[in-house]
């Protein structure tokens, strides 16, 4: 299972109503080869498949390919604006190591 705080599940709602979205589509996570670590996370909104695992966090309907849910299953993810930045915070208890940046890991 994948996790949204109140906040980040609150910024997904709002990029979601200023038309970043499809107004039926869910949020996408996935993992992909890349980034300073060997692999870097992604999101997107999106149609479900047929094969990926479908859940929902704080009212966020989300969706996950197979082989991402083997690399995100029990991760959290929270937003932060604060002074030190802005952008989503991802705290995969999966990753062996993470880059400075947070956006890739392996």
């Amino acid at each position: 299972m994948i996790v949204l705080t109140p906040k980040a599940a609150a910024q997904v709602r709002a990029m979601r109503s200023a038309g970043d979205a499809p107004a039926t589509g869910r949020l996408r996570l996935l993992v992909e080869n890349g980034g300073c670590s060997g692999m870097q996370y992604g999101m997107s909104f999106d149609e479900a498949k047929s094969d990926d695992a479908s859940f929902e966090s704080e009212g966020v309907a989300i969706v996950v390919d197979p082989k991402s849910f083997a690399h995100l299953d029990g991760t959290t993810i929270d937003f932060d604006d604060g002074l030190h930045g802005k952008g989503f915070e991802i705290r995969n208890p999966n990753a062996k190591a993470t880059c400075g940046c947070g956006k890739s890991f392996n």
